[in-house]
């Protein structure tokens, strides 16, 4: 199973983005997928989920700025980033969970950086 996903680069403040995560190798339907986020010197941090039925969850920095959807004819989550800040600024990771099994896949990374 890859997760691969692409979208990130350098965009002044107020700025917007849209992340994608394309999984391959498995059925991803069936999959929760997540977008983590990781500052220099901090931890890595859930920013938003979707869960295979389409339901969706934000930590509260990010509500109203952010959106989660996901495209399973194109085996795809998104993460759209509006009104962007420094303080999102991060290296920004898709994360796949199969919650019957505990299956954990994770993407390399893509760095986003806000700044003017």
């Amino acid at each position: 199973v890859q997760l691969v996903e692409s979208g990130g680069g350098l965009v002044p403040p107020g700025g917007s983005l849209r992340l994608s995560c394309v999984t391959v190798g498995t059925v991803f339907s069936i999959y929760d997928m997540r977008w983590y986020r990781q500052a220099p010197g901090k931890q890595r941090d859930l920013v938003a989920s979707i869960t295979s039925r389409g339901s969706t969850n934000y930590v509260q920095s990010v509500k109203g700025r952010f959106t989660i959807s996901r495209d399973n004819a194109r085996n795809t989550v998104y993460l759209q980033m509006n009104s962007l800040s420094p303080e999102d600024t991060a290296v920004y990771y898709c994360n796949a969970v199969w919650v019957a099994s505990g299956d954990d896949y994770w993407g390399q990374g893509t760095q986003v950086t806000v700044s003017s």
